[in-house]
């Protein structure tokens, strides 16, 4: 109980970041897509802004459904955490055959109102999900229900700008409650 009130409160305090302007800080420098950089130093602000756009190109890859372009600039050794109730994901191979699945599960699948922030090798993307559960994943019998959620997924990137690792606070309890999957006991 305790660690999904941690979960819970992580988890709003994230969206409600999301949801505030971005005139909280005098720092920040809005870039043309309304997103911002946080850095003072203009090297640091090109590394910001290139990783921002490796990453918003991987999300447009999500969007379109199209697998090779998500993969594009993910490292052959990427860790994907999720929003830590499972099993790390290891490598590209891996990560590749979930998103197939994923899209082949939820083939409207999307995300709208997505917001870049970059800190240095991390970029963080908050945004509006939605999709149809329509085919089985996972085990998980399709039901033919939507659902809609907020999430903010946290990228690292190294110097060659590539995709290291991968972390979300998606609210999958309440997705699954959405789309009437039973949770197990």
């Amino acid at each position: 109980m305790k660690k999904l009130l941690l979960v819970f409160s992580a988890s709003l305090l994230l969206l409600t970041a999301c949801n505030s302007s971005n005139d909280a800080s005098k720092n920040n420098n809005p870039d043309s897509s309304g997103s911002t950089t946080t850095s003072s130093n203009p090297s640091d602000e090109s590394k910001e802004e290139r990783n921002k756009q490796i990453v918003l190109e991987s999300m447009k890859g999500v969007n379109n459904h199209n697998v090779d372009q998500v993969m594009k600039d993910i490292s052959a050794n990427v860790m994907d955490y999720g929003e830590g109730s499972g099993p790390v994901m290891k490598g590209a191979d891996s990560l590749r055959g979930f998103i197939t699945g994923w899209f082949a599960a939820f083939p409207d699948y999307k995300g709208e109102n997505l917001m870049a922030i970059a800190d240095g090798d991390q970029v963080a993307v908050c945004g509006d999900w939605s999709g149809t559960f329509k085919k089985d994943f996972m085990g998980m019998k399709a039901t033919g229900k939507s659902f809609k959620a907020k999430d903010v997924d946290i990228f690292t990137l190294d110097a060659a700008g590539k995709i290291t690792e991968h972390r979300n606070i998606y609210p999958f309890g309440s997705i699954w409650q959405q789309l009437g999957v039973p949770m197990k006991k």
